[in-house]
């Protein structure tokens, strides 16, 4: 029963990470889907939708058209949207239902593009997958097909943003931490002028990989979180990987809680249980790769007690330290936090905590949707 969820919810999926991708880019997503409505991918996941427009649309596929395999309103429908509102571009997404039926949407991309002069392209989702699958590819084809031709003019001290959206980061004002935390940022639309890439979580990875390969745009993969910032800052100008964190020995905690003491890594306030004392508390960590390995080196830095992170999300290799884990379903996360003493996750996640471990909320809206917005914090903020 590794994929049975009885408690907790799952993780956005592939198609709506799709949709918040390419929210803001000024193209027209088309989601081939029965639901006939947008409350599944956006009303739910995506918090600019009430208060920012974007083409983003249902196919409403009937159960006969999908049987007998019919496209032809499908594109007669796109087509006549298109016409209407001059989109920079169409993406077709598929849900469960085209993809079992082996609907062909390369051809039908390709048939648009020949259609009406604009570029379409498919991002091959299916409903199975996270969100970082869909906005990760989504992000690719948009590198891959419109960032144009390199210049020769790259913009000293300048860097891309890669992988921002909302379903990790919250609202545009989270963001904006993150931009003067490393100073002057360019858009993703400049891409080919950048001097390198910050690949701030694991959505972006895909696009940083297309960006080297087409432009030889170098990145580095890290979120500028508090006190995180610096070596970021360090890797950025020496255009080098570095490791979030090293592994550390028993002694070297040991010496490092003798000189900072047993303080909780969120608020810094001395953690005062008997049958902890002398002994530094585990920190667990759980959540998107990127943005859960710097909020843990920052942890590791500031506070010196060590940090687990758990992953529940499908792209992890070459994301996680080695002493990190990745996670496959409820019941595999319920074992894995049964001895955890210091926990710092989403608090739809609590209920599989254990009783007596000290609990921290870090609401992450691809989980939880919108429930906790009004308590969301500015991951760059935290340490």
């Amino acid at each position: 029963m590794r994929q049975s969820y009885r408690i907790i919810p799952i993780y956005t999926s592939d198609v709506s990470g799709v949709c918040s991708a390419l929210y803001e880019l000024g193209g027209m997503t088309v989601m081939h889907d029965p639901s006939g409505c947008n409350s599944t991918y956006n009303t739910h996941d995506e918090i600019r939708w009430y208060d920012q427009d974007s083409l983003i649309y249902i196919s409403g596929l009937t159960e006969i058209d999908a049987v007998m395999g019919n496209d032809e309103k499908f594109l007669s429908d796109i087509k006549e949207a298109a016409r209407e509102f001059h989109p920079k571009f169409i993406a077709l997404v598929s849900s469960p239902i085209p993809f079992m039926n082996g609907t062909d949407f390369p051809a039908l991309a390709q048939v648009l593009e020949e259609e009406t002069g604009i570029p379409a392209f498919a991002v091959p989702t299916n409903g199975m997958h996270d969100y970082v699958y869909g906005a990760g590819i989504a992000l690719e084809e948009i590198a891959k097909r419109f960032t144009g031709e390199k210049t020769g003019r790259i913009q000293a001290r300048t860097v891309n943003l890669l992988g921002v959206t909302p379903l990790d980061f919250g609202p545009v004002s989270h963001v904006e931490v993150l931009k003067e935390n490393l100073n002057e940022l360019d858009a993703f639309l400049q891409a080919g002028e950048a001097e390198v890439n910050l690949v701030v979580s694991s959505v972006g990875l895909r696009a940083a990989k297309v960006l080297e390969e087409k432009f030889g745009t170098p990145y580095v993969v890290g979120t500028p979180i508090g006190s995180y910032t610096e070596r970021i800052a360090k890797a950025l100008e020496e255009k080098e990987q570095i490791p979030y964190r090293k592994d550390r020995m028993q002694g070297e905690i040991e010496e490092i809680m003798e000189q900072k003491g047993n303080r909780n890594p969120a608020s810094g306030e001395e953690i005062k249980k008997p049958e902890a004392a002398g002994r530094q508390k585990k920190v667990t960590l759980i959540g998107e790769p990127v943005t859960m390995e710097s909020l843990a080196a920052g942890i590791e830095q500031k506070y010196g007690c060590p940090v687990e992170v758990l992953c529940p999300l499908e792209k992890t290799e070459g994301l996680l330290c080695r002493q990190d884990r990745w996670i496959c379903g409820e019941e595999e996360m319920e074992e894995a936090l049964k001895d955890a003493e210091i926990i710092v996750a989403d608090p739809l996640y609590q209920p599989i905590c254990p009783k007596y471990c000290m609990f921290y909320e870090l609401p992450h809206i691809a989980f939880s949707g919108r429930i906790y917005l009004k308590r969301l914090p500015v991951l760059g903020q935290l340490i």
